[in-house]
Protein backbone atom coordinates (compact mmCIF):
# COMPACT_ATOMS: atom_id res chain seq x y z
CA UNK A 1 0.00 0.00 0.00
CA UNK A 2 1.18 3.51 -0.83
CA UNK A 3 -0.08 6.68 0.88
CA UNK A 4 0.64 10.00 -0.78
CA UNK A 5 2.07 12.77 1.42
CA UNK A 6 2.84 16.41 0.65
CA UNK A 7 6.53 17.24 0.81
CA UNK A 8 8.49 18.30 2.71
CA UNK A 9 7.85 15.40 5.06
CA UNK A 10 10.31 15.25 7.96
CA UNK A 11 10.48 11.48 8.32
CA UNK A 12 13.46 11.70 10.67
CA UNK A 13 11.43 13.76 13.15
CA UNK A 14 8.45 11.40 12.91
CA UNK A 15 10.64 8.37 13.57
CA UNK A 16 12.39 10.15 16.43
CA UNK A 17 9.05 10.94 18.08
CA UNK A 18 7.60 7.47 17.62
CA UNK A 19 10.87 5.72 18.43
CA UNK A 20 11.38 7.38 21.80
CA UNK A 21 7.83 6.36 22.72
CA UNK A 22 7.84 2.87 21.18
CA UNK A 23 6.56 0.20 23.59
CA UNK A 24 8.81 -2.88 23.56
CA UNK A 25 6.91 -5.95 22.48
CA UNK A 26 4.42 -3.84 20.53
CA UNK A 27 6.37 -1.66 18.09
CA UNK A 28 9.88 -0.65 17.10
CA UNK A 29 11.78 1.91 15.04
CA UNK A 30 15.02 1.14 13.27
CA UNK A 31 16.73 1.20 9.90
CA UNK A 32 14.62 4.11 8.72
CA UNK A 33 11.36 2.23 9.29
CA UNK A 34 8.53 1.93 11.79
CA UNK A 35 7.24 -1.57 12.55
CA UNK A 36 4.22 -2.77 14.47
CA UNK A 37 3.03 -6.32 14.25
CA UNK A 38 3.25 -7.33 10.62
CA UNK A 39 3.16 -3.71 9.38
CA UNK A 40 6.25 -1.80 8.23
CA UNK A 41 6.12 1.85 7.15
CA UNK A 42 8.90 3.68 5.29
CA UNK A 43 9.30 6.98 3.48
CA UNK A 44 11.76 7.44 0.63
CA UNK A 45 11.52 11.16 0.09
CA UNK A 46 9.30 10.74 -2.96
CA UNK A 47 6.00 12.00 -1.60
CA UNK A 48 4.94 8.50 -0.64
CA UNK A 49 4.66 6.38 2.48
CA UNK A 50 5.23 2.73 1.68
CA UNK A 51 3.20 0.39 3.87
CA UNK A 52 3.90 -3.34 3.93
CA UNK A 53 1.46 -5.66 5.66
CA UNK A 54 -2.25 -5.55 6.41
CA UNK A 55 -3.40 -2.24 7.88
CA UNK A 56 -6.37 0.12 7.64
CA UNK A 57 -5.25 2.93 5.29
CA UNK A 58 -7.24 5.53 7.27
CA UNK A 59 -5.55 4.54 10.53
CA UNK A 60 -2.05 4.54 9.02
CA UNK A 61 -2.77 7.94 7.48
CA UNK A 62 -3.68 9.31 10.91
CA UNK A 63 -0.66 7.78 12.63
CA UNK A 64 1.69 9.37 10.10
CA UNK A 65 -0.34 12.55 9.50
CA UNK A 66 -0.48 11.88 5.78
CA UNK A 67 -3.22 14.43 5.07
CA UNK A 68 -1.30 17.47 6.31
CA UNK A 69 -0.19 20.08 3.78
CA UNK A 70 2.97 21.92 4.92
CA UNK A 71 2.16 24.78 2.54
CA UNK A 72 -0.77 25.70 4.79
CA UNK A 73 1.43 26.51 7.81
CA UNK A 74 1.76 30.21 8.71
CA UNK A 75 4.89 32.08 7.69
CA UNK A 76 6.34 32.29 11.20
CA UNK A 77 9.82 31.79 12.71
CA UNK A 78 8.59 28.82 14.76
CA UNK A 79 8.38 26.86 11.52
CA UNK A 80 11.79 27.91 10.21
CA UNK A 81 13.55 24.65 9.45
CA UNK A 82 10.42 22.76 10.45
CA UNK A 83 8.19 23.01 7.39
CA UNK A 84 8.07 19.23 7.21
CA UNK A 85 6.92 18.81 10.81
CA UNK A 86 4.05 16.39 11.44
CA UNK A 87 1.81 15.59 14.41
CA UNK A 88 2.05 11.80 14.75
CA UNK A 89 -1.29 10.22 15.47
CA UNK A 90 -2.29 6.95 17.10
CA UNK A 91 -3.36 3.44 16.17
CA UNK A 92 -6.42 4.09 18.30
CA UNK A 93 -7.70 7.01 20.32
CA UNK A 94 -8.08 4.71 23.31
CA UNK A 95 -4.41 3.72 23.19
CA UNK A 96 -3.28 7.32 22.83
CA UNK A 97 -5.45 8.45 25.75
CA UNK A 98 -3.93 5.74 27.95
CA UNK A 99 -0.44 6.81 26.90
CA UNK A 100 -1.31 10.41 27.70
CA UNK A 101 -2.38 9.47 31.23
CA UNK A 102 0.78 7.40 31.74
CA UNK A 103 2.85 10.39 30.60
CA UNK A 104 1.47 12.80 33.19
CA UNK A 105 4.33 14.43 35.14
CA UNK A 106 6.86 11.73 34.27
CA UNK A 107 9.59 11.39 31.65
CA UNK A 108 8.94 9.86 28.25
CA UNK A 109 11.08 6.89 29.27
CA UNK A 110 9.10 6.46 32.49
CA UNK A 111 5.80 6.50 30.63
CA UNK A 112 7.12 3.96 28.14
CA UNK A 113 8.19 1.59 30.93
CA UNK A 114 4.75 1.76 32.52
CA UNK A 115 3.06 1.17 29.16
CA UNK A 116 5.32 -1.84 28.63
CA UNK A 117 3.83 -3.39 31.78
CA UNK A 118 0.34 -3.08 30.29
CA UNK A 119 1.43 -4.85 27.11
CA UNK A 120 3.60 -7.52 28.75
CA UNK A 121 2.20 -11.01 28.29
CA UNK A 122 -0.43 -9.86 25.79
CA UNK A 123 1.55 -9.00 22.67
CA UNK A 124 -0.96 -6.22 22.05
CA UNK A 125 -2.40 -3.15 23.71
CA UNK A 126 -5.09 -4.04 26.28
CA UNK A 127 -8.70 -3.40 25.34
CA UNK A 128 -10.82 -0.93 27.35
CA UNK A 129 -12.89 -3.74 28.90
CA UNK A 130 -9.71 -5.38 30.18
CA UNK A 131 -8.44 -2.23 31.87
CA UNK A 132 -11.89 -1.46 33.27
CA UNK A 133 -12.03 -4.84 34.96
CA UNK A 134 -8.42 -5.48 35.99
CA UNK A 135 -6.20 -4.38 38.77
CA UNK A 136 -3.13 -2.57 37.47
CA UNK A 137 -0.27 -3.55 39.79
CA UNK A 138 2.45 -1.01 40.39
CA UNK A 139 0.35 1.88 39.10
CA UNK A 140 0.09 5.05 41.22
CA UNK A 141 -3.40 5.29 42.69
CA UNK A 142 -4.37 8.53 40.90
CA UNK A 143 -3.26 7.17 37.53
CA UNK A 144 -4.98 3.86 38.22
CA UNK A 145 -8.23 5.70 38.97
CA UNK A 146 -7.92 7.81 35.80
CA UNK A 147 -7.30 4.78 33.58
CA UNK A 148 -10.19 2.81 35.05
CA UNK A 149 -12.52 5.80 34.57
CA UNK A 150 -11.33 6.27 30.98
CA UNK A 151 -11.79 2.57 30.23
CA UNK A 152 -15.33 2.57 31.62
CA UNK A 153 -16.22 5.67 29.59
CA UNK A 154 -14.95 4.08 26.38
CA UNK A 155 -16.77 0.81 27.11
CA UNK A 156 -19.93 2.86 27.66
CA UNK A 157 -19.59 4.59 24.29
CA UNK A 158 -17.07 7.45 24.47
CA UNK A 159 -15.55 7.74 20.98
CA UNK A 160 -11.91 8.79 20.65
CA UNK A 161 -11.36 8.25 16.92
CA UNK A 162 -12.39 10.69 14.18
CA UNK A 163 -14.84 11.70 12.95
CA UNK A 164 -16.28 13.08 16.17
CA UNK A 165 -17.51 16.22 17.91
CA UNK A 166 -14.33 17.87 19.20
CA UNK A 167 -16.02 20.10 21.77
CA UNK A 168 -18.19 17.32 23.18
CA UNK A 169 -15.27 14.89 23.35
CA UNK A 170 -13.09 17.44 25.11
CA UNK A 171 -15.85 18.08 27.64
CA UNK A 172 -16.35 14.35 28.25
CA UNK A 173 -12.63 13.82 28.85
CA UNK A 174 -12.33 16.82 31.16
CA UNK A 175 -15.15 15.37 33.26
CA UNK A 176 -13.10 12.24 34.01
CA UNK A 177 -10.94 12.10 37.15
CA UNK A 178 -7.28 12.79 36.43
CA UNK A 179 -7.93 14.51 33.10
CA UNK A 180 -6.81 18.14 33.10
CA UNK A 181 -6.38 20.57 30.19
CA UNK A 182 -2.85 19.37 29.28
CA UNK A 183 -3.92 15.73 28.97
CA UNK A 184 -7.05 16.58 27.00
CA UNK A 185 -5.25 18.89 24.59
CA UNK A 186 -2.50 16.32 24.03
CA UNK A 187 -5.17 13.75 23.18
CA UNK A 188 -6.85 16.31 20.92
CA UNK A 189 -3.56 16.85 19.07
CA UNK A 190 -2.72 13.25 18.39
CA UNK A 191 -5.91 11.20 18.61
CA UNK A 192 -8.78 13.59 17.89
CA UNK A 193 -6.70 15.17 15.10
CA UNK A 194 -7.38 18.81 15.98
CA UNK A 195 -4.63 20.78 14.17
CA UNK A 196 -5.20 23.74 16.49
CA UNK A 197 -4.98 21.86 19.81
CA UNK A 198 -2.70 23.65 22.25
CA UNK A 199 -1.58 22.21 25.63
CA UNK A 200 -0.97 25.69 27.03
CA UNK A 201 0.19 24.55 30.47
CA UNK A 202 3.08 22.52 29.05
CA UNK A 203 6.43 23.72 30.43
CA UNK A 204 8.15 24.09 27.05
CA UNK A 205 5.21 25.85 25.48
CA UNK A 206 4.95 28.23 28.45
CA UNK A 207 8.64 29.05 28.08
CA UNK A 208 8.10 29.87 24.41
CA UNK A 209 5.18 32.19 25.15
CA UNK A 210 6.99 33.76 28.11
CA UNK A 211 9.83 34.56 25.71
CA UNK A 212 7.43 36.53 23.53
CA UNK A 213 5.93 33.98 21.13
CA UNK A 214 2.26 34.56 20.33
CA UNK A 215 0.31 31.30 19.82
CA UNK A 216 -2.57 33.23 18.29
CA UNK A 217 -0.40 33.82 15.23
CA UNK A 218 -0.12 30.06 14.72
CA UNK A 219 -3.85 29.42 14.41
CA UNK A 220 -5.30 27.17 13.09
CA UNK A 221 -2.11 25.08 13.32
CA UNK A 222 -1.00 25.48 16.92
CA UNK A 223 -0.54 21.71 17.27
CA UNK A 224 2.19 21.90 14.63
CA UNK A 225 3.81 24.81 16.44
CA UNK A 226 3.82 22.72 19.62
CA UNK A 227 5.58 19.91 17.78
CA UNK A 228 8.15 22.33 16.36
CA UNK A 229 8.86 23.65 19.88
CA UNK A 230 9.08 20.14 21.35
CA UNK A 231 11.34 18.90 18.54
CA UNK A 232 13.79 21.72 17.76
CA UNK A 233 16.00 20.66 14.86
CA UNK A 234 16.10 17.50 12.82
CA UNK A 235 17.23 14.48 14.85
CA UNK A 236 20.70 13.25 13.96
Amino acid sequence: MILRVAEPYDWARVLDWLGTRAIPGLEEVGGGAYRRGGVTVTHRGDGELHVEGEADPAVVARVFDAAHDPAALPDDPVFAGARGIRVPGAWSGWELAVRAVLGQQVSVAGARRTAEKLVAGRGRFPAPAEVAGEELPGMPSARHRALRALARAVVEGLELDPPLDLAATRAALLALPGFGPWTVEYIAMRALRDPDAWPASDLWLRRATDAGADPEGWRPFRAYAAMAIWQPGTPG
